[in-house]
């Protein structure tokens, strides 16, 4: 691969599939990995698992993959140390991975006894350059900087892949981003403060109309969405890491839609 950005050790662009948005409660079910070496040598790794808890009905409206999917899978406990091996002196990319793939990762791999340190690592993810230069998600990114659309999106592997990509058009296209790790860990400190929950899930166009900026329903009125699919904001109402806000004003568009 040829690389727009020096790399003095392995960089390994990560994606989670999840059963859910907790990384306390929830488990990963699909793992990819791509992994550079400083040379620009390529490693692809992607593997399922079995969590031994239930996929929720919004996750799985996200990627697609089901219970029995993954019934016949491996434990994450079965193959922590290999990936932990195999991420071991690895700085961290990704799309979102900040908020996201991190966090779950970190937990999986406390709660099966597997040492894995962030200490020293590098992080650069896509998403936070993409929102600080062109303020919007992984398949609009595509669309953008890639001029073609995110056909596998949801697919951990179709994620990482398109996210590498990404990465490398960001860095052709804006010159004055960093081109060495340690810069690039520091760029993503100082682009832009850390959206609230609420600013996550939703655009406020004022009104009492929000707009949602992720998910399935991303691009959709949050009152359109309680009217035509409210299974949904049934599932965000019992997940448990949405905010206080976030759950306010879900809560009072149900509550309009059905006339309470």
């Amino acid at each position: 691969m040829d690389l727009p950005i020096t790399l003095d050790r392995p960089l390994a662009i990560i994606d989670l599939e999840t059963t859910g948005l907790s990384p306390e409660y929830d488990r990963i079910i699909e793992l990819a990995m791509l992994r550079i070496s400083p040379n620009g040598d390529v490693v692809e790794r992607v593997r399922r698992f079995n969590p031994g808890i239930p996929i929720t009905p919004g996750a799985m409206e996200v990627h697609g993959i089901s219970d029995a999917d993954v019934a016949d899978e491996e434990p994450f406990a079965a193959r922590a140390r290999s990936l932990a091996k195999l991420l071991e002196g690895c700085d961290l990319g990704g799309f979102n991975i900040k908020r996201f793939d991190i966090p779950m990762l970190v937990r999986e791999f406390e709660r099966v006894g597997v040492p894995f340190s962030l200490e020293g690592r590098r992080i650069v993810d896509s998403q936070v350059i993409f929102h600080a230069e062109e303020p919007r998600d992984l398949t609009a990114a595509a669309r953008f900087y890639l001029d073609r659309d995110h056909r596998e999106a949801h697919t951990a592997l179709g994620d990482i892949r398109i996210t590498a990509h990404v990465l490398w058009s960001q860095l052709r296209r804006y010159e004055h981003l960093p081109r060495d790790m340690e810069g690039l860990n520091r760029y993503m400190e100082e682009a832009r403060p850390e959206r609230s929950p609420i600013q996550q899930w939703f655009d406020d166009r004022g009104g009492g109309e929000y707009l949602f900026r992720r998910g399935k329903h991303r691009g959709q009125l949050l009152s359109q969405v309680a009217r035509e699919t409210p299974d949904y904001l049934e599932w965000m109402l019992g997940a448990d890491d949405m905010g206080a806000e976030v759950l306010e004003v879900v809560r009072a568009a149900l509550e309009a839609a059905r006339g309470v």
